[in-house]
């Protein structure tokens, strides 16, 4: 095989789109939420990965509308922008984490799931978010893999739809651990679904150094036109644990060229979620680490 010429980094091509940052709020759990927007707009972010939980935004509280809006007004005073994030660990079951899912046995169960996804959408277009993200859920014990798979595209089919009607696309997120775990797996659910215009991708580049085969800065390339949400932290390869940046394995110039050169418009959004107890120091160290690594890739001077 040849050996490549190229630069290690190279720099992004003249029409790259610049780079847009923001830092997640289930990395900020012990904030108020205007206390962790205005940090963020104060440390220079341009925007927010919004988790729905009780802590923050709860999306099944009974004044949820009045409180969007008011969330929206304060969005646009501070110049962010906004993903939302449908993580939260306990936001419909207080025993269960990330329960239930759209893979649970017990239909009632995935409608709740379904439900929350819909709501998401629905806040999604009211605070103008560039996309609502979600995952599979991990298959249940007992659940065949093509049963779980059914599953998953039954459950998403409403969802897709509201997205549709709202202009707002569906990124899932491929996690580690979960029925839909890779990039190749995404493919599938795209496929199966049959390439919904709706369904984008969130891609987790700690998760690209953890599992997949292709390299992070590769992975970026390879899903780039199906991009709709980036969360980005460090990770060790084989290991799924978020790390702050410096602390894995992942070289971040060429990730990020990568991702200047697909066009992606939307959030690169900091994803501490375990370093809340932290999370001011954290967000107030990730911003300037990553402009240096933009700066690294364009081979200019930090």
């Amino acid at each position: 095989m040849t050996a490549s010429l190229a630069p290690p980094h190279p720099a992004p091509a003249p029409d790259a789109t610049p780079l847009r940052f923001g830092y997640g709020t289930n990395g900020l759990a012990d904030l108020r939420l205007d206390d962790a927007l205005t940090l963020l707009a104060d440390l220079g972010y341009d925007g927010v990965g919004l988790t729905l939980d009780h802590m923050h935004l709860d999306p099944l509280a009974s004044d949820l509308a009045a409180r969007t809006r008011r969330l929206a007004h304060r969005l646009d005073a501070l110049g962010l922008t906004v993903t939302i994030e449908t993580g939260a660990r306990y936001v419909l079951d207080p025993r269960r984490k990330h329960g239930p899912s759209l893979l649970d046995p017990d239909p009632d169960d995935r409608a709740r799931r379904v439900d929350l996804l819909v709501r998401a959408v629905q806040i999604a277009a009211d605070l103008g978010a560039h996309a609502v993200h979600c995952f599979s859920g991990v298959t249940p014990p007992g659940t065949d893999p093509d049963t779980a798979w059914k599953r998953l595209a039954e459950t998403l089919t409403p969802v897709l739809d509201t997205a549709t009607t709202a202009g707002i696309p569906l990124a899932i997120e491929p996690e580690p651990g979960h029925l839909l775990a890779t990039l190749a797996d995404f493919h599938h659910l795209r496929t199966t679904l049959g390439d919904p215009a709706a369904l984008g991708l969130t891609l987790d580049i700690g998760h690209c150094q953890c599992l997949e085969p292709l390299s992070p800065a590769e992975c970026v390339r390879a899903a780039g036109p199906w991009l709709r949400h980036v969360q980005i932290e460090d990770m060790r390869r084989g290991v799924h644990e978020h790390l702050p940046f410096g602390d894995g394995d992942i070289d971040f110039p060429p990730v990020l060229t990568a991702l200047a050169d697909t066009g992606y418009q939307g959030l690169t959004v900091v994803e501490l979620p375990r370093h809340s107890h932290a999370g001011p120091h954290f967000a107030e160290l990730s911003l300037p680490f990553l402009r240096q690594a933009v700066a690294l890739s364009q081979g200019s001077t930090p």
